[in-house]
């Protein structure tokens, strides 16, 4: 490749790989990291944001809930407005986004102020996230598209994991009333060096004077099919039940969707997701399912028992933070190293993961509830260690495994159906382990609300690991290819 493509930041062609591309895949991956990292970060912080905003529990509640139903709602179109006008272009424009909302969050005087900054935030991450996977997509092939996607994978259930950790080390440091608002603004600097070093680094889609045309329609419906499930969800989380009257429109807006979308197809437009074609993938609808299935028994262990560990044992949000860190430790670990072996491996690799993350699990609910709080050290730490080694190589497998038929031009927009997915995932997951956690707490205690909710994610992670099986032993594995 020619210095001087390199300076234009033209991409290469699939024969000469673009020589930044490790660099450019650093770049994504922080901001990836700093829009997954605000999902978990604030559930340390909600006692701190509800005494400093003087308000409600429920109200406050949404600063989590307002974030993730913003999220799951842009990752679609954003991953197809990446697609038709250049990964470089949405990224500087989510990040300019994201930046302003950060800084509206942290700097907010009232609690309502703080939610709708944090619905905007949440839409930005949701613009942001699938141009990741659609980088690595376009950049990587064979044994490194596999690599790449393990170190994303690793990013994933790092900013899963050591949210609290960070959340309770900055509240620790600048006090509750101040710690609370640093965790957004501290998104300004990193975000406006990220801006610099996309425009730098990240080459322009290569016929940017020519998009493709943007289906607004199908965006709008399956925007409504999202707001329909995940509405109802986090208001349950906010102890509303009303909302649960629109899950009757899911179904509806769901198959307006997809008829309006294999229309398209048919008279020749680009739709926001080929169903069509996705469908006839091997590993994608599979995949899918695992990943929205784990996603939903995972997320909802860190934030009930971060709930568990400072209501139950009122240890403080640091503390509680540190209890959590093995799981991030282990997903460190695993996660590179599962992208490097999926290529060879397979669908087994997801199946011995998720058995092993379980049984983890299961040791974690007997031996932990029930012990002094000094004895959660040694009760918890080993479980949560072996749980993040199978977590981690749960997420970055199935994401390779799940895209890797996928053509580049739909990346995107596949990724972030996929995303869509987790997302959705988590708040089912977040949802459910919270009501488990707050009935049975309020009848038999915490010990027994977190024992009970670590049961209910079990009960889910084995639906999980059946999909994976069945996957597996039809021969719906999607190997990677170059």
């Amino acid at each position: 490749m020619s210095d001087e493509a390199l300076d234009t930041g033209v991409p290469c062609t699939a024969d000469t790989p673009d020589p930044r591309r490790w660099r450019i895949l650093a770049v994504t991956l922080v901001v990836g990291f700093m829009s997954l990292l605000d999902v978990t970060i604030v559930n340390v912080a909600i006692p701190s944001i509800q005494s400093g905003l003087d308000s409600s529990a429920s109200t406050v509640q949404w600063v989590v809930s307002g974030y993730a139903l913003t999220f799951g709602l842009t990752l679609v179109a954003g991953g197809r407005l990446g697609d038709a006008y250049g990964r470089r272009r949405l990224m500087l424009g989510g990040l300019v986004g994201f930046v302003l909302a950060s800084a509206a969050v942290g700097l907010a005087p009232t609690a309502e102020l703080v939610i709708v900054a944090r619905l905007l935030q949440g839409a930005a991450a949701g613009i942001l996230t699938p141009q990741s996977s659609g980088l690595i997509q376009e950049l990587f092939s064979g044994a490194e598209r596999g690599r790449a996607f393990g170190y994303f994978g690793l990013t994933v259930s790092i900013a899963s994991a050591a949210g609290p950790l960070l959340g309770g080390l900055i509240i620790a440091a600048a006090g509750p009333d101040l710690g609370w608002r640093l965790l957004f603004l501290i998104n300004v600097p990193i975000g406006l060096v990220a801006m610099v070093a996309v425009a730098r680094l990240v080459p322009p889609r290569e016929d940017d004077g020519t998009p493709d045309r943007i289906d607004v329609a199908g965006a709008v419906l399956l925007g409504l099919s999202v707001v329909c499930l995940l509405y109802p969800l986090v208001s349950i989380e906010a102890g509303r039940r009303l909302p649960l009257v629109l899950l009757v429109g899911v179904p509806l807006f769901a198959y307006a969707f997809g008829r309006w979308e294999r229309r398209l197809v048919r008279r020749g437009h680009a739709p926001l997701l080929d169903l069509e074609l996705l469908r006839r993938l091997p590993g994608y609808g599979s995949g899918m399912l695992i990943g929205t299935l784990y996603f939903t028994g995972f997320t909802g262990v860190f934030l009930t028992a971060s709930v568990w560990l400072q209501d139950s044992r009122e240890v403080s949000a640091l503390h509680a933070g540190l209890l959590l860190t093995p799981f991030a430790v282990g997903s460190a670990i695993s996660s590179p190293l599962a992208g490097r072996f999926v290529d060879r491996v397979g669908r087994p690799l997801t199946v011995v993961a998720l058995a092993t993350m379980m049984a983890a699990v299961a040791a974690a609910a007997a031996v932990g509830p029930g012990r002094t709080t000094d004895e959660l050290v040694w009760a918890l730490a080993p479980f949560l260690f072996l749980a993040g080694l199978g977590g981690g190589a749960v997420v970055s497998p199935n994401i390779t495994l799940t895209l890797s038929e996928v053509p580049p031009r739909m990346g995107g927009a596949a990724g972030g159906a996929l995303q869509t997915g987790q997302r959705i995932g988590s708040s089912i997951g977040a949802a459910l382990l919270m009501t488990v956690y707050q009935v049975v707490t309020a009848e038999h205690g915490g010990d027994a609300g977190f024992r009970t909710a670590l049961a209910t994610a079990l009960a889910v992670l084995v639906l999980a690991l059946a999909a994976a099986i069945v996957a597996w032993r039809t021969g719906r594995r999607s190997p990677v290819t170059a």
